[in-house]
This record gives C-alpha cells, sequence and structure tokens, in this order.
C-alpha cells in the first residue's frame, strides 16, 4: 500500500460525565484499593465512541485509513471528562502491479 494522497486532520469527540451513582461505586472501592470498574467501563466506552466518531469523519472526507491515531482526555468541568481521537485521513492505494 501507498498514500496516494494525505487528506488532512481528522478527529471524533465525546464529553462524558459520571453519574451520581457511578461517582458513588467508584468511590466505595477506592476505599478498598484495586480496579475501578465502573470507571474502566466508562473509559473503555468513552474511547470505543471517540473512535467510530473518528472513522467517520475520516470517511466523511473521502480517506480510506487514518495514519498516528492518538487519545487525549482532559476534564472540562467536575466530574466530565472529553475525550478526542485524533489522526490523519489517508487516501491508499495499493502498489501492486
Amino acid at each position: 500500500m501507498a498514500i496516494a494522497e494525505v487528506v488532512g486532520p481528522c478527529w471524533g469527540i465525546t464529553v462524558r460525565s459520571r453519574s451520581v451513582i457511578g461517582t458513588a461505586c467508584a468511590g466505595c472501592q477506592q476505599v478498598f484499593g484495586g480496579e475501578i470498574s465502573a470507571l474502566t467501563t466508562l473509559a473503555t466506552e468513552s474511547r470505543n465512541q471517540a473512535m467510530a466518531r473518528l472513522e467517520n469523519h475520516a470517511l466523511a472526507l473521502g480517506a480510506n485509513c487514518v495514519l498516528g491515531m492518538r487519545f487525549d482526555s482532559g476534564e472540562l468541568m467536575q466530574n466530565t471528562n472529553e475525550i478526542v481521537a485524533y489522526g490523519t485521513a489517508v487516501k491508499l492505494v495499493s502498489n501492486r502491479g
């Protein structure tokens, strides 16, 4: 495969908040130590949604591949996180005969 065209930057964003119940459960798990499974599930679902949106954005731009994909996250306000998946949208072509 070879890069035929660099389409440009693409991204997928989601903003998630923890529920009151999820926050309470996480607080209980902190007391006993170990993995906070409610937050692990939330993080996994958030990353999956951001990746799906990244893929949709790349396809909408006419790309068929994303290179250099990364995640970034930050707290927007208390108990609310932004998760961004981003990369470079490109068009790949086969370089076989």
